[in-house]
């Protein structure tokens, strides 16, 4: 069997969807999973309202209304006006009005799982609903059944052998009825709360379940040809690798490469299962392929930017040496507060640590921070990390820029640049 994840921007619209139902039908004569996103940046419109609901902001109801429509927009191209699947939509839309109503209770946290995920249970109804319009198919499958995680909410951990488990022991006999259509992104508590994945996790979510059902492969469908050794957006003379092994793959998640989620790769490494990335626009183009072993070639170097990063120095305030003691208090402090380090460096005085900018989490980690130790920080930084590098290549990229801190390795180099 095979699993296809298809990112947001593969059913961004109606196109999109006609687009998909060609893809799943050059591949009928097998066993198919598909994991599906949000529709378009239907994620970041709901973070948005989050955060308009939590601040109380009268733009909350506008915010919604205006995610309502674009959904749907889409249906009333796709679908005739008494089709099932509006009231399947407006239902799980419903789940919103009954969080907003109310003032805020819960935490930030808890409350954004269990609105953020509604994109991707509202994207599978519509997608569910159209493959069998087209003639495929198609049976709907709630994710939050069948991968468990803990109560981590927007990281939830994956409890492994319950999801194991479920997936093996409910998935295969409904696959033997046709395709099944499923979220990403997300997954179910012991007391059956939403907990989402971490941002991007939809292909998390794909090798979870190919890991536990033994896939033949994973393919992520993508609007570039494959991947690329940098950011389109970015660089102009992208090349795309033909392949990949496990082991570079993780390395350029790791360091920030957003074209797959960072936990991606493990599960597939783990049960030898290769990931495809391939073009959503031109489904029989050959994209890059990760496996055990690749034969690579890197002509030009692996560029990853993650910008709108925070360079933060903390120091003892009677000056003593940065410890043990004190780094595993540090620590500590991070994880509580859910903030990855993307490079950190030590010295006798201090401990110098960059990471992504994520204003309420970085407030909370201050404010544990300042009573023992003395903080500076500078903000709007750029994180450049180079893999497989040449000294032109740093030159070039360092161009007219500040670089505030450098590590460096055999194979990769990383710089915080203002």
């Amino acid at each position: 069997m095979l699993v296809f994840k298809f990112g947001g921007a593969s059913v961004k619209d109606a196109e999109g969807l006609e687009n998909l139902a060609e893809v799943v039908k050059k591949y009928d004569t097998k066993q198919l999973l598909i994991v599906v996103s949000a529709m378009g940046k239907t994620t970041n419109a709901l973070e948005k309202l989050v955060h308009a609901y939590f601040n109380k902001d009268a733009m909350v109801i506008q915010i919604f209304e205006e995610i309502k429509q674009y959904h749907e927009t889409i249906l009333n191209q796709l679908f005739e006006p008494m089709h099932p699947v509006f009231d399947e939509v407006a239902n799980t839309f419903v789940e919103i009005d009954w969080i907003i109503e109310e003032e805020p209770q819960d935490s930030f946290d808890f409350i954004y799982d269990q609105i953020v995920s509604i994109g991707e249970l509202v994207s599978t109804r519509i997608v569910n609903s159209y493959l069998n319009k087209a003639g495929i198919k198609s049976q709907w499958l709630d994710a939050r059944g069948y991968i468990h995680t803990d109560n981590t909410y927007r990281e939830g951990k994956v409890e492994w052998d319950k999801t194991r488990k479920n997936i093996t022991e409910g998935i295969p006999k409904l696959l033997e009825k046709g395709l099944l259509v499923t979220q990403g992104f997300l997954g179910g508590t012991s007391e059956n709360f939403t907990t989402t994945l971490g941002r991007e996790g939809s292909d998390y979510s794909a090798a979870i379940f190919a890991a536990c059902l033994g896939a033949e492969s994973v393919t992520t469908w993508k609007d570039v040809p494959g991947i690329l050794n940098a950011d389109p957006k970015h660089f102009n003379d992208t090349v795309k690798f033909d392949e990949l092994s496990y082991n570079e793959a993780i390395e350029m998640t790791f360091y920030g490469a957003s074209v797959i989620h960072p936990k991606t790769i493990k599960p597939l490494q783990n049960a030898l299962i290769p990931l495809l990335v391939k073009p959503f626009s031109n489904p029989l183009a050959q994209g890059t392929i990760i496996k055990e072993s690749a034969t690579n070639n890197f002509i030009k170097p692996i560029i990853i930017l993650k910008q709108n990063q925070i360079l933060l120095s903390i120091s003892a305030k009677d000056y003593s040496f940065i410890s043990e003691n004190n780094l595993s208090e540090i620590f500590m402090f991070f994880a509580k507060n859910q903030l990855k380090i993307n490079m950190m460096q030590t010295s006798a005085l201090s401990f110098s640590v960059c990471l992504d900018f994520v204003e309420l989490k970085f407030k909370y980690l201050l404010n544990s921070l300042k009573e023992r130790y003395k903080l500076k920080y500078n903000s709007s930084l750029t994180l450049i990390t180079l893999r497989h590098y040449s000294d032109n290549n740093v030159k070039d990229l360092t161009e007219n820029k500040t670089i505030l801190l450098e590590q460096k390795s055999r194979n990769t180099i990383q710089l915080v640049v203002g």
